[in-house]
């Protein structure tokens, strides 16, 4: 889910002229002191998505030609745009303040994509801005709020619920900044689960996935071998994980132990959102009495696995030994990361299980976060 920052333009990006508070020319564009160093650190260590919404009094009305309103606006886009911030979406009412129109700040029409969707995390994203109407609008979001206004001055909000949205007053971008960055230290965990449900004809499974768990599991494939394999993913991994399948084991295994893996693979993915802060990069090298398992992994977001692995058994127990390649090329696939695993032995009981464990051991070094570093672990810029 994404957490917004919903953030007004005139007063809050850019200063508002002191007379007819219209930047309709670019003599008057004038940008808020240290917007681009702070915007530029939101976006790179922050986990927030960034959306521009304001109000243009009369846009497109001789009061305000759009011709006098483009060059300023697209001058502003553009130099955000060079210090490598960008906003996903822009939206501008052109509508007056006595027309009442639904699509002005604080009403929402202008924002509908954004509410009852499961896609935006609406309780813990923010409305930044400079008037009491923007405030508003974060109450009617359901969002937090932040007024970029001086705060030594008394400030008396006309409307109760819209002061209790407001959690920061200030007009000081370093402070606004520091506040959202404190806030996503004190939760750290707070969005990295996922739950998913894949269903087809064949299979029935839900995964529920906690990323910052405490070893606990709780599996129910049908498969007895499999569901001990899973624990020692959530136990090793140190990850909370849940995993109930309806497979059709009157055919073979094949389909239970693929689908688990995709269904699997897909929480990981959904669950690391946008790998900012993560390690990426996981290796675990590990024995298990004659058996020795190395396993490297990378979450790149390119799915590759190379598998150096000979078993002598057709089963352990009711999981076909042929099916841990497959596993492991789902999980692959689905998660979109890089596996490397080798490993030898002579007891395929031992081999399959010290890989999974390898294998494990290796997801909890990848899915560390470093406290001081929030960017993404890339020079791409993407992962």
């Amino acid at each position: 889910m994404k957490k917004i920052l919903f953030i007004d333009r005139d007063g809050t990006l850019i200063l508002e002229p002191p007379t007819d508070f219209q930047v309709d020319s670019l003599e008057k564009l004038t940008f808020y002191p240290k917007v681009f160093k702070n915007l530029g650190r939101i976006g790179e260590q922050l986990d927030y998505t960034l959306v521009m919404i304001t109000n243009q009094d009369g846009l497109g009305t001789p009061s305000f030609p759009e011709e006098n309103f483009w060059p300023a606006h697209q001058k502003m886009m553009q130099a955000f745009e060079n210090e490598g911030i960008h906003f996903e979406a822009v939206h501008i009412d052109r509508s007056f303040e006595h027309e009442n129109a639904p699509t002005r700040k604080p009403r929402t029409g202008l924002l509908t994509a954004y509410l009852n969707n499961p896609a935006y995390d609406l309780e813990h994203s923010f409305v930044i801005g400079d008037r009491f109407t923007d405030m508003e609008l974060a109450a009617n979001l359901g969002c937090r709020a932040i007024l970029m206004q001086d705060p030594s001055r008394e400030w008396h909000f006309p409307k109760p619920e819209t002061e209790e949205v407001v959690d920061l007053i200030s007009a000081d971008w370093d402070e606004v900044y520091a506040f959202l960055q404190d806030l996503e230290n004190m939760h750290p965990a707070l969005e990295r689960r996922a739950k998913v449900q894949r269903k087809t004809l064949e299979t029935d499974i839900l995964v529920e996935l906690h990323l910052d768990g405490e070893g606990k599991y709780h599996h129910q494939t049908g498969l007895g071998f499999f569901d001990h394999m899973l624990d020692q993913v959530a136990k090793h991994a140190r990850l909370d994980l849940s995993i109930k399948v309806k497979g059709d084991l009157h055919i073979d295994e094949h389909h239970t132990i693929e689908d688990t893996a995709l269904a699997l693979g897909e929480a990981f993915a959904k669950a690391l959102g946008n790998k900012k802060g993560i390690e990426r990069y996981g290796f675990a090298l590990l024995p298990m009495d004659e058996a020795l398992a190395q396993v490297a992994l990378d979450f790149s977001g390119r799915p590759w696995l190379v598998w150096q692995v000979g078993f002598q058994r057709e089963k352990v127990g009711d999981f076909p030994t042929e099916m841990a390649f497959h596993f492991f090329k789902s999980f692959a696939d689905a998660a979109r990361c890089n596996l490397n695993i080798q490993a030898q032995g002579q007891n395929d009981h031992h081999l399959i299980e010290v890989i999974f464990k390898a294998f494990a051991r290796s997801l909890r070094t990848a899915l560390r976060r470093d406290p001081h570093h929030r960017d993404l672990p890339s020079t791409k810029g993407v992962l």
